[in-house]
């Protein structure tokens, strides 16, 4: 079980590691790869063949053209998670590249890391009961903070 992360370019690395960061939180394996739909496709495919036989979620991180994340999702039957950084460049209307799709592709778009992170932990979950209860206490832990944080600021 593991959480691909098919970034764009190597520019995507700070916002693959936070996403990276909640995996291991989590207690997922987590492996950072480079490929472009738009300049490389070929490899894009290669690496979704390299893990399809694992138990895997992908998770993309492409911005300006997300051509990736609709890419990555045609190539494979299990799921993908876009997760584009933002950017104010074009007021973050950039990320329209990332919601509308062709039919048949369904990539779930979430634009937090620590929101990309936890989805796909969520998904890999269903079928893992001790994951499960880490994301329990993950989520009981967030709770405990804002109780936290209310107090302080009575």
């Amino acid at each position: 079980m593991k959480v691909v992360i098919i970034m764009g370019s190597k520019s995507d690395m700070d916002w693959s590691e936070e996403i990276a960061d909640t995996l291991d939180e989590l207690g997922i394996e987590s492996v950072m790869r480079i490929a472009s739909a738009h300049k490389v496709p070929l490899k894009a495919i290669d690496i979704v063949e390299e893990y399809e036989d694992d138990k895997v979620v992908y998770i993309t991180v492409a911005g300006r053209s997300n051509a990736l994340s609709g890419f990555v999702d045609a190539q494979t039957e299990k799921p993908v998670i876009a997760c584009p950084p933002y950017s104010s460049k074009f007021a973050g209307a950039d990320i329209f590249s990332s919601l509308r799709m062709p039919s048949g592709v369904c990539p779930m778009v979430v634009m937090g890391t620590e929101q990309a992170g936890l989805a796909a932990a969520k998904m890999l979950g269903l079928t893992e009961e001790d994951l499960q209860e880490r994301i329990k206490e993950y989520q009981e832990d967030n709770r405990k903070q804002i109780d936290k944080d209310d107090k302080e600021v009575r």
